[in-house]
């Protein structure tokens, strides 16, 4: 036979350099393209806490904004029959003033307000005294409530006034409410709320109304 063939050897592998390069380029691109969309999200996620919290806020400053109870005292009726048709009483006589007290909550949330307290007042002297019970307002309503103030005679029989004042038929009177209670916001928010009412008023003994009646008031946040 003619002579060996000659081996030839192998030829060396071909390495694909370009696609090498592009499978890592691809790797990187991978990760940051990942990033901007975590990025993206999270800067979403705190666009939207943010109009959450300013929403809230201004709620809160705006139509949840505390306002302030309003107290009125619409009435007093005299429950022993001889005072009102203008005899003076005696050391003895049992007196008492039921006054018809309301209360206004101008707020989008309930008022439940503490024991009301009530002085009455004649010519500066402090003829009664009452404590009203605990209650609550809702919201945007007014409440109403009788409060009964038994008048201390002796301290109204001191003054040299109450002859005339019975024979013309109105006796003038002061009163001064406290009212204590709290606003609770969307259940979050407490506000603590204390309304001071000063009311100067002429009671006329023969009708039971009231008439000429002022008032002020002092609120506390």
């Amino acid at each position: 036979m003619g002579e060996k063939e000659q081996v030839r050897p192998l030829a060396p592998a071909v390495v694909d350099h370009h696609h090498s390069n592009n499978s890592d380029e691809e790797t990187v691109l991978k990760k940051p393209s990942h990033r901007r969309k975590y990025i993206k999200w999270g800067s979403c996620l705190v666009a939207a806490i943010i109009v959450v919290v300013v929403i809230v806020v201004t709620l809160i400053f705006t139509i949840f904004k505390v306002k302030e109870p309003e107290i009125r005292m619409n009435g007093v009726t005299v429950d022993n029959h001889g005072f009102m048709v203008g005899t003076i009483p005696g050391p003895g006589t049992n007196i008492s003033l039921i006054a018809d007290i309301s209360v206004k909550n101008p707020n989008y949330s309930s008022f439940r307000y503490k024991n009301t307290t009530t002085s009455l007042y004649y010519r500066g002297a402090v003829i009664g005294e009452a404590r009203g019970p605990p209650g609550k307002s809702k919201a945007r309503r007014t409440t109403r409530m009788n409060v009964t103030l038994d008048i201390i005679v002796d301290s109204l029989l001191k003054d040299p006034n109450l002859q005339n004042d019975l024979g013309t038929g109105l006796l003038t009177m002061s009163s001064y409410t406290v009212v204590g209670g709290r606003v609770k916001i969307l259940n979050i928010i407490k506000r603590h709320v204390t309304v001071r009412m000063n009311c100067t008023m002429k009671v006329n003994i023969y009708s039971r109304a009231i008439e000429d009646q002022e008032c002020k008031k002092k609120v506390k946040l």
